[in-house]
């Protein structure tokens, strides 16, 4: 991916060594009430799948919205012999949560209301610093006053009236009318960019950042006990996909835990 000239921010940054200071953070305001998003290195910037693979391809940007549109139009034809039964014809943002759903490049960003289950994303693949970026919803409403809500992309009409153009620097938030099974198991909802060319804190550049957005980053030394910690709330990909791609996705982390001892040091916990 090209390398962007990273805007002034004013959004906080949190470096936290524990997984004792991120339970203090995100369970007291004002973060208890935001949406977060883990990533497995926080180096990335907040870009949606559909950026990413648009930009590391070479795709021309004049051709993005008509590429964006070709693929829900492919995958509305297509998809009928998969579904007992599809979303409406023309409910378009159910068309992208279904997509996103099953792996296809799209602009919607997965946030969750669950701090821990960003955390499990932040820290389960990772031999980085991750991070848990944190979103304020109603700092969003408020900051650019009805337009997020006159732009919701649930509407008939409104993904290709001001999202696919790209023209519209705003960030929506929120679920579709009807949430799938991985949906609801990891307290899911989307952001949706306005744009596709610059990431999410840099569309949100000038706002007042430090009310709608922050970074936390997890460096590598929470990752022993977090994942430990999650995997006794039962928070592994065997719950948050449930089905049988995620309870083969979850043997990975029962490679590095055993209730009698420590398969890293191989000690033995008393009892």
């Amino acid at each position: 991916m090209p390398a962007r000239k990273r805007p002034n921010r004013s959004y906080r940054v949190f470096r936290l060594t524990s997984w004792e200071a991120f339970l203090k953070l995100v369970i007291q305001p004002p973060y208890s009430n935001w949406a977060f998003r883990g990533e497995r290195d926080e180096r990335w910037p907040l870009y949606s799948s559909l950026s990413r693979y648009l930009m590391n391809f070479g795709v021309d940007k004049g051709a993005w919205p008509e590429q964006e549109g070709r693929i829900l139009r492919v995958f509305k034809r297509k998809a009928h012999q998969f579904l007992v039964q599809p979303p409406e014809p023309d409910d378009d943002f159910q068309w992208l949560a279904l997509m996103q759903h099953h792996g296809a490049p799209t602009r919607l960003i997965d946030f969750t209301w669950s701090p821990y289950v960003a955390a499990f994303f932040a820290l389960e693949r990772t031999l980085n610093d991750g991070v848990v970026w944190a979103m304020n919803p109603a700092g969003i409403d408020s900051s650019r006053g009805d337009k997020p809500r006159r732009m919701d992309p649930r509407v008939k009409g409104n993904l290709s009236r001001y999202y696919l153009n790209g023209k519209h620097r705003i960030i929506w938030m929120g679920e579709p009318h009807t949430m799938n099974r991985r949906l609801i198991a990891q307290s899911g909802t989307f952001a949706v960019p306005g744009v596709l060319d610059v990431p999410i804190e840099e569309i949100l550049s000038d706002r007042d950042q430090e009310n709608i957005l922050a970074k936390i980053v997890l460096t590598n030394a929470v990752r022993e006990v977090g994942m430990r910690e999650l995997y006794r709330m039962n928070i592994t990909f065997a719950t948050l996909f449930p089905d049988l791609d995620g309870l083969a996705r979850s043997m990975g982390y029962e490679l590095e835990f055993h209730w009698a001892y420590n398969p890293r040091t191989l000690e033995k916990f008393h009892t």
